[in-house]
């Protein structure tokens, strides 16, 4: 009988292993939902009834969390299969960023991967950290950041998530006319995953990022799946150039300059 109990326990203490172990992998699905007319009154442009019709409607695009205990990669659905596949793009409508992100979770590295002028450039970043194409044009000075706790808890995708509100205040030229601009977005985070992420890296402050909300829009983890993810499955691109920070700013202030020069001789009589 007491070999029969230790064989027991035995196999209790192999199945709560394993079961941990696999819960080290998985996939989370996430949804993000984007409104450009909503992310531009909210940079404090007015829009008119006739602008608004020009512009794009809102759009919804599906991302996947990819991870296991070393790392993580954090993709668009449609360009899992082929991480130096086309479409990821420098920027999109608004300045929202439309790029890749690779986790080192053993050398706490956040790398952001993103295609520009036929280009795919790796660059180094940190969780709540801003890099320059989040900043958005007109910005005068720097922002002030205030970070909002809250007591509050819910449920996403099994997981008890925190809330906390970041409200930013930031000063910004628009239209030749300077104004204060006050924006407000919610995290819901959670701990229990064991590792620390974002969607949005710049929006970041602690653990596991799986809900954002906006002005401008919204994302949101739906699904998750606990299974095995190879290491080639987080792993960066075989394939891409390393750009600093400043590198990188200097390279989108001279496309907008080009874009700028580009405009003029469009506009010019005679041309």
């Amino acid at each position: 009988m007491k070999a029969l109990m230790i064989a027991v326990v035995g196999l209790l203490s192999c199945s709560l292993q394993v079961n941990a172990q696999q819960k080290q992998s998985g996939a989370i699905q996430f949804e993000t939902r984007f409104d450009p007319a909503a992310a531009m009154e909210a940079n404090g442009i007015k829009i008119t009834p006739e602008m608004k019709d020009r512009l794009p409607e809102s759009s919804k695009t599906d991302f996947e969390l990819l991870f296991n205990a070393t790392g993580a990669s954090y993709t668009k659905v449609e360009e899992t299969e082929d991480s130096n596949g086309g479409g990821r793009g420098g920027f999109r409508f608004g300045g929202i960023s439309n790029r890749d992100y690779y986790y080192n979770f053993l050398d706490h590295k956040l790398t952001a991967v993103f295609d520009l002028s036929d280009t795919t450039y790796f660059l180094d970043g940190k969780l709540g950290q801003a890099d320059v194409s989040m900043l958005g044009r007109g910005l005068i000075g720097q922002p002030v950041v205030e970070y909002i706790k809250s007591d509050e808890v819910k449920k996403i995708v099994g997981f008890d998530c925190h809330k906390v509100t970041i409200k930013t205040t930031s000063k910004r030229k628009i239209m030749e006319e300077e104004k204060e601009i006050v924006d407000e977005t919610v995290l819901w985070y959670t701990k229990d995953l064991g590792f620390e992420f974002s969607p949005n890296p710049a929006l970041w402050t602690e653990g596991a990022v799986l809900s954002i909300q906006s002005k401008a829009g919204s994302t949101l983890a739906t699904s998750i799946e606990f299974r095995k993810v190879n290491a080639k499955d987080i792993n960066l691109p075989k394939k891409g150039t390393v750009i600093t920070s400043d590198a990188y700013k200097a390279k989108l202030e001279q496309m907008m300059k080009n874009r700028g020069r580009g405009n003029s001789q469009r506009r010019a009589p005679g041309n």
